[in-house]
Parts: structure tokens; C-alpha cells; sequence
């Protein structure tokens, strides 16, 4: 007589029977029972590495992801233990089947299975569709308390998370559409880093993901943040890095190759932007905020004044304007810029950036000088504090 076989035997054996094979698509892993409360499931699926066909298994956790590879049968191993201990249900979708395991609360299995028959699977390459540009498990996240001493993201700082992982794709853009790649060097500032998240994780990248060799400073008024960073970079042990006390407006810096100043108030911006054409910045990466100086200048034009009369739309309208001005000012002095929405700062709900990249080939400057003296006269503006300072510095020449 026959041994009759078990939900749970049917199911590994096509489980097995579909990696030994690859024939995998996808193989989900839910209702998590095990010890780490954050983590939500398990997904499984083929992935090509070096001519090597593996499976990845991404950790979906609660604030973040994690992924490992796996070779065909260390997974399988792997799998067995995972269902017999962590979860309570599997889902597997091969070429020839799909079929979903599920045990009770009382330990028993059950197992639903359909038959299939669709298109060879085909491993994906193991190009990170959703890319981290920060790896988790670098020191100084850890050290900034952004993960655990297990390298899991601290769940009150996953915005922060995320924050630096955009920042890091958008900088990372910038420095290939800017050459900056083919240097051995550069310099890098940071004016009002703070707590200097972002400012460890651009040397990281410069330093560690990019393998170049930069001198990174963060540029912090309250001094006690300076202290604290220079700290935090000692004991590191990251050369290249370091933490000075000052504002925009009077540091003295020379050879800048990335600009930064986010959540620079007002006309701090200006002189940000200001420092960073002088010195002839590749980037420029500012995120504006507190726009008073126009605005006390705007003249209602007489269409607009029904809209504008309201404070918050004038406050709105004053901002754009003057934004726009500093983008058509980059414009004008060599750069290509974008204006865009980025990850709110803690500091300040305002999500705006503005990204300058130096232009490789020189432009006819004259449309773009001609639009900016027609927006300031559309809106009665006599005075602009970057277009200032970059008149004064023509005239210092």
C-alpha cells in the first residue's frame, strides 16, 4: 500500500522540483510568527549573478527592506526551516504550477494547488531595481543613530532613511551629467549641516561607494554640532572629513567642487548660490526657505491683484518669483538647473531644491538676461540679493 503524501511533502516537493529546475517565479512567504516583530514577509525570486542562477529573498520589514542571495540549494534549506518555524503561509508560482501552503493554528497543513503551464522563467539580472544608494550597514549610520547595532533602520528615523537615500540619488546624477567622475579630487561643502546626516553620507559616497578621494566639510554655526561631528568623524576614523563654525555669508572657501546648503533662510540662499558660482562649483544643491525679501517689493499687477491680495497666495507667488530668479540667474552664469520637489527637512515642511549643474560648453547668456529683467519689472522688484552679489563680484574683477 501506497504511504500517502502530506500537503506539506506535495508542496517542497514542487517547490523543489521548480528551483532544481528553474522554473521559479515566485515564491511569497506571509504571516510572519517569529521573533522579530518588524518583519512582514519574505519574498522570493530568481535572479542571475555573474552567469550564476540564485534566488534573492527580500526581507520586507516595516521600515525597510533587506535582500540576500542565495544559491539553489542553501535556499531550499533555507525555505524548509523558514515554514516549519517563522510562517504560516507560502504562495508559490512556478512555470507548470501555482500552489499555496498554509498551516494551522493547531500545527496542520493544507495545501491548494493548480496546475499551469506558462512561459520559461527568466532570471532578472541583478541590477537593484529599486537601488539604494546608501548601504545599510555603513558605520556611520549606525554612529548617527539612523540603525540599530544590528544594522536594522531605527523605526523613528525612517523618514530620515529616506531622506538620505534620495539625496545621495540625486546627487548622484548630478555628478555624472557634471564630469566630475573623471576627477581624482574635489572638495565638498556643506553649509549649515546640522546634525550632519547628509554630510556623512556624501562622503561616503564620494569616499566609499565612488572610491575618490574628497575632502568633505560641513560648515555648522552652533558649535556644539561642530564638536560633535568632528567626534562622531574621529572616531570613524574617516579622513577627509571634517566640521568648521561658521555661516554662508562669511565663510572663506576656495576650489568648491559640490556646494550644498539646504534649509538656508532667505537671502542665505543667495550667497549660498553666490559662494558656490565664485568658487565654480560642478553642483550646486540648495533647498530655500524663509523668502522675505521679495515679497515686500511685489507691485500687484492689476490682473493678479484679486488672486494676490490673499497673504498666503502672495507669500506663494513671491516665493516662486524669487526661486525662479535664482534658477534663470544659474541659467545666466553657466549652469543647467532644475527646480523640484524634494523630501521635507525636519526642520521645515519647505520641499523644494534647486539643482545646478555646471554647463560643459558655454551659452548665449542674452534671452535668459532679457526674461530676468522682464520679471522683475512685471513685478515691480528694484532689488535681488543674489543678482547683487554677483554684480558686485563682476565689478571686483
Amino acid at each position: 500500500m501506497t504511504a500517502q503524501v502530506s500537503p506539506w511533502q506535495q508542496f517542497y516537493q514542487a517547490l523543489q522540483q521548480a528551483i532544481q529546475q528553474q522554473q521559479l517565479v515566485k515564491l511569497v512567504l506571509s504571516k510572519y510568527q517569529g521573533s522579530d516583530s518588524s518583519l512582514q514577509r519574505l519574498e522570493i525570486t530568481p535572479v542571475q549573478l555573474k552567469g550564476s542562477w540564485q534566488l534573492k529573498f527580500l526581507y520586507q520589514h516595516q521600515t525597510n527592506h533587506i535582500t540576500q542571495n542565495y544559491g539553489a540549494e542553501p535556499a531550499l534549506a533555507l525555505i524548509d526551516s523558514l515554514l516549519q518555524q517563522d510562517f504560516a503561509q507560502a504562495n508559490l508560482q512556478s512555470s507548470q504550477l501555482q500552489a499555496q501552503l498554509s498551516r494551522s493554528k493547531k500545527g496542520k497543513f493544507l495545501l491548494n494547488l493548480k496546475r499551469q503551464a506558462i512561459a520559461p522563467v527568466v532570471a532578472s539580472a541583478h541590477n537593484r531595481d529599486k537601488q539604494r544608494y546608501v548601504e545599510q550597514s555603513r558605520p556611520f549610520l549606525q554612529a548617527l543613530g539612523v540603525t540599530d547595532a544590528r544594522g536594522q533602520i531605527i523605526p523613528a528615523m525612517s523618514n530620515k532613511w529616506k531622506q538620505i537615500n534620495k539625496f545621495i540619488e540625486i546627487l548622484s546624477g548630478a555628478v555624472k551629467d557634471s564630469g566630475l567622475l573623471r576627477r581624482g579630487t574635489l572638495h565638498v561643502a556643506d553649509f549649515g549641516s546640522g546634525k550632519a546626516y547628509l554630510t556623512f553620507a556624501m562622503h561616503d559616497y564620494f569616499c566609499h561607494t565612488l572610491g575618490m578621494q574628497a575632502q568633505v566639510t560641513g560648515v555648522e554655526l552652533r558649535q556644539n554640532l561642530v564638536d560633535l561631528c568632528n567626534n562622531t568623524a574621529r572616531q570613524l576614523q574617516l579622513s577627509g572629513l571634517q566640521f568648521a563654525q561658521g555661516d554662508v555669508k562669511h565663510f572663506q572657501a576656495q576650489g568648491i567642487n559640490v556646494m550644498v546648503a539646504l534649509h538656508a533662510c532667505d537671502t542665505a540662499t543667495d550667497y549660498a548660490i553666490h559662494m558656490g558660482i565664485r568658487t565654480g562649483a560642478e553642483i550646486i544643491m540648495c533647498s530655500p526657505c524663509c523668502h522675505k525679501e521679495v515679497r515686500p517689493q511685489v507691485r500687484l499687477p492689476l490682473v493678479l491683484a484679486p488672486m494676490l491680495q490673499h497673504g498666503i497666495h502672495l507669500g506663494q507667488e513671491a516665493e516662486m518669483l524669487t526661486d525662479s530668479l535664482r534658477a534663470l540667474l544659474l541659467e545666466a552664469h553657466g549652469y543647467d538647473t532644475k527646480v523640484f520637489e524634494f523630501i521635507s527637512l525636519e526642520h521645515t515642511s519647505k520641499n523644494k531644491m534647486i539643482l545646478a549643474t555646471k554647463r560643459q560648453q558655454p551659452k548665449d547668456n542674452t534671452a535668459v538676461l532679457a526674461q530676468i529683467a522682464e520679471l522683475k519689472q512685471f513685478y515691480g522688484v528694484k532689488q535681488q540679493c543674489l543678482e547683487q552679489l554677483l554684480a558686485a563680484s563682476a565689478t571686483a574683477i
